[in-house]
């Protein structure tokens, strides 16, 4: 009986072993972060946001679109702004640039990462982002989700 037992486990292991590996278990190996870096005065009025996204996941994502709500001095969401970061390559830390017209940077107290509008793995399915997602800022304001 005892012998059954232990070809019944290993034979439940093997197949658990052979399954095939989801999108998003592959890509939970490792994180996405997603850092608010620099502010940037913009000549004329406005502000220039540097991101960096550091993408230490299994997966180039060719699809990455963040839905973000600015919130000014005093802690009032000022407007949504759609950011398209992809694509974000494997392995990969990657710079991109947005603009917040009409809004200096010394007003933006906070950044709220409002929704993921797409995070789809390069040839794979849209998955939901937010568990494997980290966010940091080095500016003043902060960058939350």
């Amino acid at each position: 009986m005892a012998v059954l037992k232990t070809l019944v486990g290993g034979l439940a292991a093997a197949l658990v072993a052979a399954l095939p590996v989801t999108a998003q278990e592959t890509t939970a190996k490792g994180g996405l972060g997603v850092e608010l870096n620099k502010f940037e005065e913009i000549e004329g009025g406005g502000c220039r946001a540097y991101f960096l996204f550091r993408n230490d996941t299994d997966n180039s994502f060719e699809g990455f679109e963040m839905s973000l709500a600015i919130l000014d001095a005093e802690g009032v969401i000022d407007r949504l702004l759609s950011i398209d970061a992809a694509p974000l390559p494997v392995a990969r830390t990657t710079l991109k640039l947005f603009e917040i017209p009409g809004l200096a940077c010394s007003d933006i107290s906070e950044i709220l990462l409002h929704d993921l509008t797409s995070c789809k793995p390069q040839n794979g399915e849209e998955m939901d982002c937010f568990p494997i997602l980290s966010l940091t800022s080095k500016t003043s304001a902060q960058l939350v989700k």
